[in-house]
């Protein structure tokens, strides 16, 4: 281990303040591996990327001009006195952010441009087809792009089945289900009076040529409408000159799904849209998304589609190969061809290297896990060859495996050792023990943490006993406490077909905690939050969205309507229900909170409404909701912030002039219970809502459930924006510990100790316990051995990832499983329990 650093060898922080840190000065040591670690929610990510990364970007757009700046997306300039001895930064973080449907994994690491020139120069053309330009290989360009399809691959459009899914119904039962429920449905049904149509006979009654004007015209009339009147009612107040309520503009069917699809700033629209629209491969390009000239052109025998459907690990194969063929050659093509295989040869190395050669080069950025896009971009940097950077990496071993944590880790080295800083902010015992140098902070989260309990040579936070990481870093491991659980059932489904999964069948115990395991990429979210989801969804009879392109913000086309495959085999048994517990966020506006989420935002503005005060100004529950017009603020509509537009700088948001953040409006602010007003109540942590409600048993339940999941430090009104992943997940899983459901319940949890700090983890574990000692299954996909080290039964997937992946290789208790052969997990788990004997996997 390498000596402290000199002072001058740092970088200096001094009175940073962003979010909960305590005016904290600390010095970090430059070309060094440095992890910041504490419990979720003490103020790493605020000093990691808040503070020194937010600052080192601020200085960079300084030397960018204002325009410019427009195009970055600009993080808040940091709340901090000074930071010294800074080199430029490059942040990897975990979010996609507003990455388009048409970004690939290829695209991401630069490969997909290698690859167009490759074919454009060394392809082999077919007589008569002159040569192509590299952006003609290109689906993303006006000259590569199939004519028909505009690149998608696929077309899109709605028949009259999709728009009227059931013919026996009148348009006034609404027959056109494609249309708005509320008040512009009503206003089409309304024209369609005005103009004479039936609107109450069966739509399969009503002429040819009718149907097809209502739903697939591209007329917008504009007719008086009078509601609740029939069409004789209509024409003789037209007749006597009585004033119509308004003037209604039609829109057909058709036209109304792809406007609200291409259109909608909301997604649930855009969604909805998309429901009423059937996709199919486009005719001319079968799907290739190029031009046919385009696809003419082949190298080893593929044109580019089928070669970038390969997986990274066959095309490095294949491209050695031709490196070979290349070696000998002598005139200008075979010296570029070479010359171009070499350079993607080498980036893809590395990105083997990191464990993702089971990835394809045409996958959607938006398929991949946070993890896999963060190791995409880290691949990226190390081709970089940059000198003096810091890089502030977000949890790179989030959503690995143990195994492939290792992969990682000499990535990470190599980044160091070509002279560069590391900053990254993790959880993993594994990798925090591979710092050389590491900051601590906490204690605990939001008010409680925000303080530097060490910051130095990591063998020195042994001697730091009000830290959090330090028991899981030098302490031993803990035993398991409880006896394993013995399956009450099981639960049978047959030929499981999805990505890697080929006709698996899966045996599931029931009445235990089951951790499915395997490699990055071996299939587990494959199986767990998706195909299992999905089949036992369709069982069930329930509704659930597996599209993995949900969270995404632009205008993709919609998802292709594929589903998972398999049968569940002699039944569901005990289980009445399922319930799908992922890290999606619990709102998508600063309106959603936990306080809402869960409910108990309801009962507090019952208190409130309950108030002598409240009752002689009739103030009812409404009058309390900021989402309601009748006590919220007029200014900021119940948000407590407003835009603020900055002549080329990106809009601001600042506290509403008016209500100064509060939310409502003063003479609701007035109304106090217990004296606190509503906005105080938003105000409190979770932890202070436990002491202020402790006599409200209802509430007093539910913030204690909160708090022993580990969210006590957040604010009740704290916008869902603000939240995590993981933070979110631990919500929903709290917000069902509270409905205390009857019956046997499946919940589904795909790597819910994402994002966690070990202590955290435990309180997790406290709280899927519970749900088993209940009567409950609870499935989780897994990568933290000390979970599967807890679970009752494990099911370990692989052997390896990928197309070589998919399959169950071992499957029992967690001695069984530490025991097989032929499981990669086994020796990782083998830490935290004692092989026993093996069982049939």
């Amino acid at each position: 281990m390498s000596q402290t650093p000199s002072p001058h060898e740092m970088i200096r922080v001094r009175g940073a303040r962003e979010h909960n840190l305590e005016n904290v000065d600390v010095d970090l040591p430059r070309d060094k591996l440095i992890v910041v670690t504490g419990v979720s929610g003490s103020g790493k990510s605020s000093l990691a990327f808040g503070t020194i990364y937010a600052e080192a970007q601020r200085r960079y757009l300084e030397s960018v001009s204002p325009y410019a700046r427009r195009l970055f997306d600009q993080m808040p300039v940091p709340v901090v006195g000074s930071i010294d001895g800074l080199p430029p930064a490059v942040a990897l973080q975990q979010q996609r952010g507003g990455s388009s449907s048409r970004s690939s994994v290829g695209s991401l690491t630069t490969l997909s441009n290698l690859l167009r020139m490759l074919y454009s120069r060394a392809g082999t053309y077919p007589p008569g087809l002159s040569r192509l330009e590299a952006e003609s290989f290109s689906p993303n360009t006006p000259m590569g792009a199939c004519p028909k399809c505009h690149g998608l691959g696929r077309i899109y459009d709605v028949t009259e089945k999709t728009l009227v899914p059931d013919d026996s119904l009148s348009i006034r039962d609404r027959a056109v289900a494609a249309w708005p429920t509320a008040w512009q449905g009503q206003n089409f049904r309304d024209i369609l009076i005005t103009r004479g149509m039936d609107v109450d006979c069966p739509w399969r009654d009503l002429p040819k040529k009718t149907r097809d004007w209502i739903l697939f015209t591209e007329e917008t009339p504009t007719e008086p409408v009078y509601p609740g009147r029939t069409h004789a009612q209509v024409v003789d107040a037209i007749k006597r000159g009585i004033p119509a309520d308004y003037n209604g503009t039609f829109s057909g069917a058709r036209r109304y799904v792809l406007h609200t699809f291409t259109q909608s700033q909301s997604e649930k629209m855009r969604k909805r849209a998309a429901s009423f629209m059937v996709s199919a491969p486009c005719p001319v390009c079968h799907g290739q998304r190029l031009n046919p000239d385009a696809l003419r052109v082949t190298f080893d025998g593929l044109n580019i589609a089928d070669f970038s459907s390969r997986t990274l690990e066959d095309i490095a194969a294949s491209l050695r190969t031709s490196a070979t063929a290349l070696a000998d050659g002598k005139d200008a093509t075979a010296v570029a061809a070479r010359g171009m295989v070499e350079a993607m040869i080498e980036r893809i190395d590395v990105l083997l290297d990191l464990g993702l050669g089971y990835l394809q080069l045409d996958r959607s950025v938006q398929t991949l896990s946070p993890g896999e896009y963060q190791r995409l971009r880290l691949g990226t940097q190390i081709r970089s060859n940059l000198f003096g950077v810091v890089y502030v990496l977000d949890e790179p071993s989030s959503g690995l495996h143990p195994a492939d944590t290792q992969a990682l880790l000499r990535a990470l080295d190599g980044l160091r050792d070509a002279g560069n800083s590391l900053i990254v902010v993790e959880h993993n015992p594994d990798v925090i023990r591979r710092a050389e140098w590491l900051v601590d902070v906490g204690p605990d989260a939001g008010e409680r943490g925000g303080r530097i309990l060490y910051s130095g040579l990591p063998e020195g936070l042994r001697n730091v006993k009000e830290s959090r990481t330090r028991p899981y870093l030098f302490g031993p491991v803990q035993p398991r406490t409880t006896p394993v659980r013995k399956p009450t059932g099981t639960l049978e489904l047959t030929d499981i077909c999805w990505n890697n999964l080929d006709h698996l069948a899966l045996t599931l115990p029931l009445g235990v905690l089951v951790s499915v395991t395997g490699v990055s990429g071996s299939g587990k979210s494959s199986l767990v939050g998706q195909a299992l989801v999905s089949i036992m969804a369709r069982t069930l009879g329930q509704k659930v969205d597996i599209d993995p392109d949900d969270d995404s913000t632009d205008d993709a086309p919609p998802p292709e309507h594929r589903e998972p495959r398999g049968n569940v085999s002699g039944g569901t048994g005990p289980i009445k229900r399922m319930v799908m517990i992922d890290q999606k966020p619990i709102g998508r506006t600063p309106r959603s909170n936990p306080a809402t989420y869960t409910g108990l935002f309801d009962t507090i503005r019952r208190l409130f409404a309950e108030t002598p005060d409240a009752k002689k100004r009739r103030f009812d529950a409404g009058w309390f909701s900021f989402n309601v017009a009748k006590g919220r603020c007029p200014r900021c509509e119940g948000v407590g912030t407003v835009d603020v537009e900055l002549l080329f700088l990106p809009t601001v948001q600042t506290p509403c002039p008016v209500c100064h953040g509060s939310r409502y409006k003063p003479e609701v602010l007035e109304v106090l219970w217990n004296g606190h007003s509503i906005a105080d109540v938003l105000d409190l942590s979770i932890d202070d809502a436990c002491d202020v409600f402790a006599d409200v048993p209802v509430l007093a339940r539910g913030f204690d459930t909160l708090r022993r999941g580990g969210l006590g430090y957040l604010r009740l009104g704290q916008p869902a924006t603000e939240l995590s992943g993981g933070e979110a997940q631990r919500i929903k899983l709290a917000t069902e510990l509270q409905k205390q459901r009857n019956g046997h319940i499946l919940y589904v949890l795909d790597e819910p100790t994402t994002g966690l700090h070990p202590a955290d983890v435990d309180r997790l574990m406290l709280q899927l316990q519970a749900l088993v000692d209940q009567g409950n299954t609870v499935v989780l996909a897994e990568h933290d051995m000390r979970v599967t080290a807890a679970s009752d039964w494990i099911i370990d997937l692989g052997p390896g990832a990928g197309r070589k992946g998919g399959r169950i290789v071992a499957s029992g208790t967690p001695e069984t499983v530490a025991a097989s052969e032929h499981s990669v997990t086994a020796p990782f788990l083998r830490r935290y329990v004692h092989p026993g004997p093996q069982d049939a996997g």
